[in-house]
């Protein structure tokens, strides 16, 4: 099975300080639908794990969190792709959970539902603890520049990376990226 598991605010939508709360706050970023949507047609299966601690301080509802994906489904279907499955922690940092981001709980439960070793499967965040999360759980880790680390282009990428984590500009070259490497090389 070709899985990879994304982050999702600040890597396939805007995110904001003050949480992303309903559906119409829920704006993807430019290009990002569609490199899904190109993931999914080249035969990847896409799932989301995020940190979604607006549950856990009462900002939002369950009800609102599904709102949110039912658009982002909506949207992504207009471009040919879907998502899979939306793995998600509740928690506030207090609680202490293994689900929280930089913990890999929220992979290892992706992991046992789609029944996979997640040892190279590519994982890919907007911060050091998405990233953190998915080396943990021994996914490969990929860093793009948007959301919390859009103030690195340009820069060195923020410490604590995990060894061998790839840096993209955005999801869609993170796509780019993984798509290129499944495409045979071409006739001499």
């Amino acid at each position: 099975m070709k899985l990879v598991i994304l982050d999702r605010d600040g890597t396939i939508n805007s995110d904001s300080d003050d949480f992303v709360k309903t559906p119409e706050e829920w704006l993807p970023l430019p290009g990002a639908l569609e490199a899904i949507a190109r993931l999914n047609h080249a035969g990847w299966h896409v799932v989301i794990a995020s940190n979604q601690s607006g549950l856990g301080r009462g900002l939002f509802d369950v009800v609102s969190l599904n709102a949110m994906h039912a658009k982002m489904q909506k949207l992504l279907a207009l471009q040919g792709g879907r998502i899979d499955a939306v793995f998600f922690c509740p928690h506030t940092a207090d609680e202490h959970c293994n689900c929280r981001k930089p913990r890999p709980g929220l992979f290892e439960q992706i992991g046992m539902r789609f029944g996979v070793q997640l040892a190279g499967v590519p994982t890919v965040g907007d911060s050091v603890r998405d990233v953190q999360a998915g080396a943990a759980a021994g996914c490969e880790p990929h860093l793009v520049l948007t959301g919390k680390s859009e103030k690195y282009r340009g820069l060195a990428p923020p410490e604590g990376l995990p060894p061998g984590t790839l840096v993209h500009l955005d999801l869609s070259a993170f796509a780019d990226c993984i798509l290129a490497r499944a495409t045979p090389p071409a006739p001499v």
